[in-house]
């Protein structure tokens, strides 16, 4: 797949909606509470992005495996890794995690970012899994300049992840990103520093780290969307949306708004 540059003014459309995401990711963290069902988090995350004149990128997602994803977000609680599907049997109670994913389509572009949420009383040890995880996902940001390589982010998350005895998801990665939400090229959370595709200025990617706190083994649910952990143990996933630059990445998403209401716990 060939790989777009963006123009300046084009990076300006990504940004707004990648800020878009970082406000609807900051409501959702007013009502992220033990008792709420991810289906109500879902309705309010479509009615606020739609309210903002922008589509869900995620609701009618294709899926090779089965039907499109139903939702406009991804809701997945402790050992799911990725594409929770928002449902009203899913409660979450005091002591859970739960990774929001999130994507915008506005003025043709699209935005794209996920947090971790503690809901109420979470564990120090899983709270660890998720600061490791934040700081890996910046670690690879660091690294995300032109001039240096792909590898050079993948390598960046593996091993702030790895020193801390935690498993990096190998089978599911990070993106390029503009009109389409998933463009190439693919971002790995593993690999050799000086590998792979040197970046170059105007690029846009989607780096997001995927990290287990035990093995990095996955499974597929029936719903041909849900990724868990084979072994049940918790998975944190973070996710920013960037423009390459010559001296340092710029973030176009935010988390400032999720951690004005939930403050920075990790």
């Amino acid at each position: 797949m060939k790989i777009f540059l963006k123009t300046e003014d084009e990076i300006e459309l990504m940004r707004q909606a990648n800020q878009l995401v970082g406000k609807t990711l900051g409501e959702l963290a007013k009502h992220i509470e033990p008792g709420v069902t991810t289906l109500q988090l879902d309705q309010i995350a479509e009615a606020f992005i739609r309210d903002h004149g922008a589509v869900p990128t995620f609701k009618g997602f294709p899926n090779p495996y089965g039907g499109p994803f139903p939702a406009s977000i991804c809701t997945s609680v402790n050992d799911v890794v990725v594409h929770g599907v928002p449902n009203s049997e899913t409660i979450l109670k005091d002591g859970d995690i739960i990774s929001v994913d999130c994507g915008t389509l506005l003025n043709g572009f699209c935005g794209d970012s996920c947090y971790t949420f503690c809901v109420g009383e979470v564990s120090d040890e899983v709270k660890k899994l998720l600061k490791t995880t934040k700081e890996a996902l910046y670690l690879g940001i660091e690294n995300a300049i032109a001039g240096h390589h792909l590898g050079d982010i993948s390598n960046a998350v593996q091993c702030h992840c790895e020193e801390q005895g935690y498993g990096i998801v190998r089978e599911l990665t990070g993106h390029g990103i503009g009109h389409e939400m998933h463009e190439a090229p693919e971002v790995p959370n593993y690999g050799r520093r000086g590998n792979g595709i040197m970046l170059k200025a105007s690029m846009c990617i989607a780096i997001e780290p995927m990290i287990t706190m035990g093995k990095r083994d996955i499974w597929m649910d029936q719903d041909r969307w849900t990724i868990r952990t084979q072994d049940g143990k918790p998975a944190a996933h973070f996710e920013h949306t960037i423009a390459i630059r010559k001296g340092k990445a710029e973030i176009l998403s935010s988390f400032e708004e999720v951690e004005q209401i939930e403050g920075k716990l990790y």
